[in-house]
């Protein structure tokens, strides 16, 4: 197993008083470890319990590798899940293909867009699909997943889990809650047609649930007990210039295309609010109504240093880079909390009224 840079403190005693948090967390391949860190730094607070989480793809298998922890050893059994989970993820890279060049690694370049096995197979995949260059269907995912999880475990988490896949007959959403979860539905979440096959469950064709809700927030809107959602955000929302080359061009459509239906989403949410907050209706009176109405958003957003990270740094497991983006993690966790914290509980920091403006001018 790969060297620590550090161990965790535990958390530390805190005067105030619990309140139930919802995460909501995306997908975005390796740079699921910003993730990870992320949660590290809120598991830290024992004033925050995690109510439930909604997860797509990178941010599903966070999702049960958290709860399954959670469930062997409340805060830390998390964090040493967490932990074990991605230094599984890096002793298989170890072994892949796909590795930086010398000059990349010399330079710091956390990008794979000068490996010879991963342009070779960005071609391939242009060209031919999934059941022609994998026909076994061979994902390492797997085994990795199965060794980081106990799926029936997770039937008696206290933390309820919603796990979002797309299907491919019909392109709606489905979601996968704690009695349902298999490895099968997180590698569901995360299948990505130009790389794997579709995840056959219950006769249905499935692909990365990035495609219909990245995360899905509907879930725990309507089934927490939570009113403070937590979006971790991996995949960057704005980016500057005009993208040129045909790498650029597909990475930009790949990020608009997996944020969109979590924006669509926000701007429901906000018609809603600002419908009951016109109306005079008391949400009250109408359960749907009080569900979301009663909702407070907050984010942590992709800093600028992930931002300038290629889309093929996506698929690169090293622990050093795994590492670094695990520290930004809890580094932009921290300045949240520092922002925000006293947020959460009281009012929305994310303002989702900005997204719905911007649709109606």
């Amino acid at each position: 197993m790969p060297p620590r840079p550090y161990s965790n403190a535990r958390a530390t005693r805190s005067d105030r008083d619990p309140i139930a948090i919802d995460l909501a967390l995306q997908g975005g391949g390796a740079h699921g470890a910003f993730t990870w860190g992320v949660i590290e730094r809120l598991i830290d607070e024992p004033w925050l319990e995690i109510s439930s989480i909604t997860g797509t793809s990178a941010g599903a298998m966070n999702a049960v590798v958290l709860a399954h922890g959670y469930a062997l050893d409340g805060r830390e059994g998390a964090k040493v899940a967490l932990e074990a989970f991605w230094a599984r993820v890096s002793d298989v890279a170890r072994f892949s293909p796909f590795q930086r060049t010398a000059f990349d690694v010399m330079t710091g370049n956390w990008s794979l867009d000068h490996s010879p096995a991963y342009l070779f197979f960005d071609l391939m995949s242009r060209l031919f699909s999934p059941y022609e260059i994998n026909p076994g269907n061979i994902n390492p995912l797997r085994d990795i997943l199965e060794e980081s999880v106990d799926f029936e475990a997770l039937k008696r988490s206290e933390i309820k889990l919603f796990v979002n896949a797309t299907n491919v007959r019909t392109g709606l959403p489905r979601v996968f809650r704690n009695d349902e979860l298999s490895a099968d539905a997180v590698l569901a979440s995360a299948c990505l047609p130009m790389l794997h096959q579709a995840i056959e469950i219950d006769g249905d064709p499935y692909w990365d649930g990035g495609f219909s809700g990245n995360p899905l927030l509907t879930p725990v809107v309507r089934e927490s007990a939570a009113r403070d959602i937590l979006l971790v955000q991996v995949n960057p929302v704005e980016r500057a210039g005009v993208p040129r080359t045909a790498r650029e061009i597909l990475n930009r459509i790949n990020e608009i295309s997996f944020n969109s239906s979590l924006k669509k989403e926000l701007r429901a949410m906000a018609i809603l609010q600002r419908m009951l907050s016109e109306s005079g209706v008391a949400p009250d009176e109408i359960a749907w109504a009080k569900e979301w109405s009663s909702i407070r958003l907050h984010r942590i957003a992709t800093p600028p240093r992930m931002v300038e990270l290629s889309a093929s740094s996506k698929m690169n497991g090293e622990w050093e880079f795994l590492s670094m983006l695990r520290e930004e993690g809890r580094e932009t966790a921290q300045e949240f909390l520092a922002s925000h914290g006293t947020d959460i509980g009281k009012r929305a920091s994310f303002d989702i009224e900005s997204l719905l403006d911007t649709v109606l001018q």
